[in-house]
């Protein structure tokens, strides 16, 4: 899935943006088309605190995927 930014129109003071979350799909003649799941507006700030919240979740999660390598590789080697 993949996202498409963009700026929105602000409410009074508040700057918003414009979230698309699109997929890739391949039509009838096997041509990869971009279809649109849903649109999403938000403030710019809570925009931002999600995909910092999100970037946590991920490193944590690369964290807990280098130590399963670490532990295939110890056991690939040990052959």
């Amino acid at each position: 899935m993949a996202k498409v930014i963009s700026a929105a129109d602000a409410v009074e003071s508040t700057k918003m943006v414009s979230i698309k979350h699109t997929r890739t799909m391949k039509n009838p003649n096997g041509n990869d088309v971009t279809v649109l799941d849903w649109e999403e507006t938000k403030d710019v700030d809570s925009a931002i605190a999600d995909a910092e919240a999100t970037k946590v979740r991920l490193e944590a999660e690369l964290v807990d995927v280098e130590a399963e390598l670490v532990e295939y590789n110890a056991i690939k080697d040990a052959e």
